[in-house]
């Protein structure tokens, strides 16, 4: 352990003082009771004098240009001739023309493309050059080939500063190289519900870890202040996000953190104060709302707190139209968050022009002051003057552009290898099992030996992380690769074999498994049950265990989860949360040296605590009642071993099911959903078993195999209005899914074209159907082959639907005759191009 973090000496500048009486759980803060940070760089009065003189020469639209920020999505580089925004970004899932997978040459080609755009002025107005945002928050993860990091989870068990600033430096020189400017990151939530689907993002469930992170990480984004190196050209501008209170939602993404001040600021303010004094530049708005207000336009933290309390004199951006979010807003037209303190909208869609348009109305007119106005666009020139961008030129012209060999470099990798080797943590090493002979034979089982997309999680090349193939990703390294490399080397042998079938027996099986790849909205769950329906992966370790194979579970998360029975299938258990690139940081732990002595000792160390039970999601130190299965901190290793006893491995009845965005998969729906045939007048047929039909026979079901023994299911339809839905237990909640611009995603065959249209649709809480026609998109498929038919959920909510009380989230329907079959149905991102709202 690196910079005396063992001890936790680092303070966290929190005061003590008691709050005033007030209406309890009120959303407006009281600064003064908060405390002070000492922002830093100090200003410089040669910036500051630039900064005025290009002031005094912008027009009012030219300004309110600056507060706009676009998805490349949704923009040409040519509208910046006429419209000057401060700045683009990338979302997760828009990669340079529509190319999630572009390589990092046409990156840096297209931000040449949108500079060149910005600096075109003939009017005599200054040329103010825009600034590309990146969500690069594992190493520059949106472009193929950079050096992934493990998610924060991981680092936070690492507790090691020095290794937080190379990470840093390393994610910077990377996006530096691909002509990107700033970088979404570092997260500082601190997450008190695992239920988020973003906990991933998180170093700690304890402020202390952000608290001691928070600066290390910015020094090594942008340098160190006070250095030639801060903000230097082997830097760039860093956010720190997402202020504030995102982790104390109640595990629910875009929710509502109901808590009172004294805890947002004991527990959430965290690492701020400490971002703000190494030179943070830029923090992201919160989607999340503090006792039912939006982050978004809640002047008393913007402004108070952030602004005039902490003296944070960079920028605040907002999050993916979360400006669209706060009370009286929308998506193109929201003063309120202007005036609450927001200095940048981050906008995603068609509609960004009348956002301008918008603004510039409200600038005219007074609604927004001259004052506030002016003030957002000093922050903004002031952090793009500091980090150099009227200086550099365009950005394949600067110091390290285009310096491809720099992403995924052999030394970059080297320092995330050391982060993986760092972030392991020990949860059980019975009869020491571990470390094992690299000369043995070894078995290697579970889906997630061979699967980079599965140990590097949401956020890499892809939003939800999904989409992807091993070979989408050049220089990484799976886990079964890293373990097959260091046997062999040592004259052992080792063997995949996914689902544990073997021809001789073992000396030992190494089963790698896990959460798949998720992102916010998609990762929410309604509790910790790891595995409450797919039982393959405890089946494969009761099956080794049974036939007297020692077992090694590595176990891929985003969080803790509830694996009681998988620990006790296990001899040694091994939480590697989400390593990213460098899958070989997990051989060099388990294994020992070819001369028998210890390579790598686990050092990881939990800074969340591990559930035992699955209903306990909510399981903090500092709270009442703690009772975990291992405590914060906890992790074994080589020098101190421990025991593990048996565990209970009985699931609390009356929990709620996780659909994890799952609608229908492996042959089932989620539990206590159901699926249904609907004749129209008629009464519905719940399918209890794999088939059914409906009163007249108008629909029929049956099972039909398509990548296992009935994991599909085949309709057919007689003639006559029917349809076939999967209702839910009670009304879904799907705004955030509908907001973040996820799809219904269904995987379909058709076996005999129809004779009538086939529409998909949704059913809400008050009988309303509403359905978007689909026979152009399937039609378009292969007769007799699987294909994918996308409709983004916008599609639904535009044609009416409640998208809060969705009772029937999948519904397709005709009044001809049809048969097809369908595998998969569920809410997710759309790695391909998405269907229109018809067609």
């Amino acid at each position: 352990m690196s910079a005396s973090l063992s001890t936790f000496t680092i303070a966290l500048l929190l005061q003590s003082a008691a709050m005033p009486p007030a209406v309890p759980l009120s959303a407006v803060a009281h600064p003064e009771l908060w405390p002070t940070a000492s922002a830093r760089p100090l200003r410089d009065p040669k910036v500051e004098a630039r900064i005025e003189a290009i002031l005094k020469r912008m027009s009012v639209a030219d300004k309110v240009g600056q507060l706009i920020q676009v998805d490349i999505a949704s923009i040409d580089p040519s509208d910046l001739r006429t419209y000057k925004l401060g700045s683009i970004l990338n979302g997760g899932n828009s990669g340079p023309r529509g190319n999630d997978l572009a390589p990092p040459v046409e990156w840096l080609k297209l931000a040449d493309e949108f500079y060149d755009a910005s600096m075109a002025r003939s009017d005599g107005r200054p040329a103010i050059p825009v600034i590309w945002g990146t969500d690069a928050v594992h190493g520059n993860n949106n472009i193929p080939g950079a050096t992934l990091f493990p998610h924060n989870i991981g680092l936070g068990a690492a507790l090691d500063r020095d290794l937080m600033r190379d990470i840093g430096h390393v994610t910077a020189i990377e996006t530096a190289a691909a002509g990107i400017d700033w970088t979404f990151a570092p997260t500082l939530a601190v997450v008190r519900d695992d239920r988020w689907g973003r906990t991933y993002e998180s170093y700690s469930e304890e402020p202390t870890i952000q608290a001691a992170y928070a600066g290390a990480v910015i020094e090594g984004v942008q340098g160190k202040v006070g250095t030639k190196e801060f903000l230097a050209p082997d830097h760039v501008i860093a956010t720190t996000k997402h202020f504030l209170g995102d982790g104390g939602t109640g595990g629910r993404d875009q929710g509502d953190a109901r808590i009172p001040e004294t805890e947002l600021r004991d527990v959430h303010l965290g690492g701020y104060p400490a971002a703000i004094e190494a030179g943070t530049q830029s923090v992201m708005a919160s989607f999340s709302s503090w006792n039912g207000a939006k982050m978004h336009g809640n002047k008393s933290l913007l402004t108070g707190v952030l602004k005039d309390r902490l003296h944070f004199d960079g920028f605040v951006v907002g999050d993916w139209n979360g400006h669209g979010q706060v009370e009286g807003c929308s998506n193109e037209s929201c003063a309120a968050a202007i005036n609450a303190g927001l200095d940048m909208f981050m906008y995603s869609g068609s509609g960004w022009k009348a956002l301008y348009d918008n603004t510039l109305k409200q600038a005219q007119t007074g609604e927004i002051s001259a004052a506030r106005l002016d003030d957002a666009v000093r922050r903004i020139l002031r952090v793009k003057i500091r980090a150099g961008t009227f200086d550099r030129g365009r950005p394949s012209s600067r110091a390290l552009a285009g310096k491809m060999a720099l992403i995924g470099a052999a030394d970059h990798r080297a320092i995330a290898r050391r982060a993986v080797q760092e972030s392991l943590v020990l949860l059980k090493n019975d009869g020491a099992l571990l470390p094992l002979k690299p000369s043995a034979d070894i078995l290697v089982a579970g889906g997630g030996a061979d699967n980079i997309a599965q140990q590097a999680g949401g956020w890499s090349l892809t939003w939800q992380g999904s989409g992807t193939t091993n070979a989408n990703f050049p220089h990484a390294e799976t886990i079964w690769s890293g373990i097959s490399t260091a046997v062999k080397a040592a004259g052992g042998t080792a063997t995949l074999s996914e689902d544990g079938s073997y021809s001789r027996k073992p000396d030992a099986a190494i089963v790698v498994f896990g959460e798949q790849p998720y992102a916010e909205f998609k990762g929410d769950r309604p509790n910790l049950d790891y595995s409450p329906e797919d039982k393959s992966d405890l089946e494969l370790l009761r099956k080794l265990k049974a036939a007297g194979v020692p077992v090694v579970a590595v176990f891929l998360s985003g969080r803790p989860l509830w694996v009681n029975a998988e620990l006790n299938a296990s001899d040694a258990f091994v939480a590697a949360f989400l390593p990213g690139s460098e899958g070989g940081g997990v051989a060099d732990v388990l294994f020992r040296k070819q001369d028998g002595g210890i390579a790598h000792d686990f050092r990881g160390k939990l800074s969340f605590s591990w559930p035992k039970r699955p209903d306990q999601f909510v399981l903090n130190r500092s709270d009442p009642g703690y009772d975990p299965l291992f405590p914060f901190g906890y992790g074994l290793s080589y020098a101190k071993p421990g025991v593990v006893p048996k565990l209970d491995e009985t699931r609390p009845a009356g929990m709620a099911a996780s659909s994890n965005g799952t609608i229908f998969g492996k042959g089932r729906v989620p539990e206590g959903w159901s699926l249904t045939l609907v004749e129209q007048g008629q009464s519905k047929v719940r399918l209890l078993g794999a088939t059914g039909t409906t009163t007249t026979r108008r629909l029929t079901a049956s099972a039909v195999d398509r990548r296992r023994q009935e994991d599909a299911r085949a309709f057919v339809w007689a003639g006559g209005a029917a349809d076939a839905r999967v209702e839910t237990s009670g009304p879904l909640d799907l705004t955030r899914e509908s907001n973040g611009e996820l799809s219904l995603v269904v995987d379909v065959r058709v076996d005999r074209a129809g004779t009538a249209p086939v529409m998909l649709g949704m059913v809400s809480n008050d009988g309303k159907v509403v359905t978007v026609p689909i026979t152009g998109a399937l039609a378009a498929g292969k007769a007799g082959a699987w294909q994918q038919v996308i409709v983004p959920l916008q599609c639904f909510a535009k044609r009416g639907i409640d998208m809060a009380q969705v009772t029937a989230p999948f519904v397709i329907a005709t009044d001809g005759k049809l048969a097809l079959s369908i595998s998969d149905v569920k809410i997710d991102s759309a790695p391909v191009p998405m269907t229109q709202c018809g067609g």
